[in-house]
């Protein structure tokens, strides 16, 4: 049987924690089909939390109390997954507040996704069947959807639907080991969440979405406010540049390569060869210009050294290509055609921008220069 830990921060909750074991361990627990544990980790509360869940946690053996110093909430995690995953072996860790804005009869629907296979379950409030507080100031809503559009365009995830959400489970195998917690950023505030969700939505194989339907706080109020969201927003930032750093490198070498291509098309159809020789001339100079710089700039941290791994990447990578010289041949013979020789320029622009880059970046990382997996 699968054990899902529910990892639980909390600071000054004694309001809402008592009513939140009581509600998941009597009453949700015993309807999943997994082995459930609760794991508080609270930051030295000063209303008593720690006590009353000290509490339960001689009453029940599923819940378990820790204590750590006051960092912030993604130092709270941090500790609580690290804790779950070598002391309590979990299988899977799911991140929940305590105040009852992650109802807890969402816990079912997130686990069951788990056992039917996904890796990745996030608890969406923007698909069909999540839905955020009515209760919310117009304000606070247009800064939670309009925010979250935002992180989804900046990371480049259209499809996944709620990017802010603190409502996750995640497959410890594979994912949560491979991730070096401790220094995700800005731990001491709630961005930390945006790192931590890019980071398992690129080890994940299967990520799906759970409709939940977020609620307000039954007591205190919420602790996010401007600082939190500037924190957010600044994180999205610096993962989105940093993951397009190659795309953007790749975009250069092919923008030489695009020049390297259209003067030779330009010298073999003056020295009288045919259209299609022309096209596929001038882009095999093209590729082993891309190869050249790709190799020692783009892919920098892959490079492909050595006379043999060299001679046998490059044999390699003009195999790859053979896609992009058949793409351009026929493409490009048949734009000059319709639009005119004269307009050369902008036909080869087209089908590079939107028929080779696209082919190439995905050979490329599969292929030439993928990751070898640990």
């Amino acid at each position: 049987m699968q054990k899902i830990v529910i990892v639980m921060p909390v600071w000054n909750e004694k309001e809402n924690i008592s009513k939140m074991v009581k509600e998941l361990v009597e009453i949700h627990f015993p309807k999943i089909d997994a082995d459930m544990h609760l794991l508080v980790v609270d930051n030295h509360s000063t209303d008593g939390t720690g006590e009353v869940v000290d509490g339960y946690s001689k009453k029940y053996k599923n819940v378990k109390l820790i204590q750590q110093e006051n960092k912030g909430l993604g130092w709270a995690y941090v500790t609580g997954i690290g804790y779950a995953i070598k002391e309590l072996k979990a299988d899977a860790i799911l991140e929940m507040d305590g105040d009852f804005q992650h109802p807890p009869r969402f816990v079912k629907p997130m686990v069951d996704a788990f056992l039917d296979g996904a890796d990745y379950c996030i608890g969406s409030r923007y698909i069909k069947g999540g839905s955020i507080p009515k209760e919310w100031a117009f304000s606070r809503k247009f800064v939670s959807y309009f925010g979250n559009l935002f992180i989804r365009l900046v990371l480049l995830k259209p499809n996944i639907h709620d990017l802010t959400t603190g409502f996750r489970l995640t497959r410890v195998k594979g994912i949560l080991d491979q991730i070096d917690l401790p220094n995700l950023m800005e731990l001491n505030r709630f961005a930390y969440k945006v790192d931590l969700l890019y980071q398992s939505i690129k080890l994940s194989k299967k990520t799906i979405e759970v409709p939940l339907e977020f609620e307000p706080r039954i007591a205190e109020k919420s602790k996010f406010n401007f600082k939190e969201m500037v924190s957010t927003f600044k994180v999205a930032i610096i993962l989105g540049v940093k993951d397009k750093q190659k795309f953007i490198k790749f975009g250069m070498v092919g923008g030489i390569g695009f020049v390297v291509n259209f003067l030779f098309l330009r010298l073999f159809r003056g020295m009288g060869l045919t259209e299609t020789l022309s096209w596929a001339f001038s882009t095999e100079l093209a590729i082993i210009n891309n190869y050249i710089f790709n190799n020692i700039w783009t892919f920098k941290d892959q490079e492909i050294k050595g006379f043999k791994q060299t001679v046998f990447k490059f044999l390699q990578f003009n195999l790859t290509s053979v896609g992009a010289i058949i793409i351009q041949s026929i493409a490009g013979p048949i734009g000059v055609r319709l639009v005119g020789v004269q307009y050369d320029a902008l036909v080869l622009a087209l089908v590079v921008l939107f028929l080779v880059l696209p082919y190439n970046f995905t050979m490329y990382n599969l292929i030439i220069w993928r990751k070898k997996k640990t």
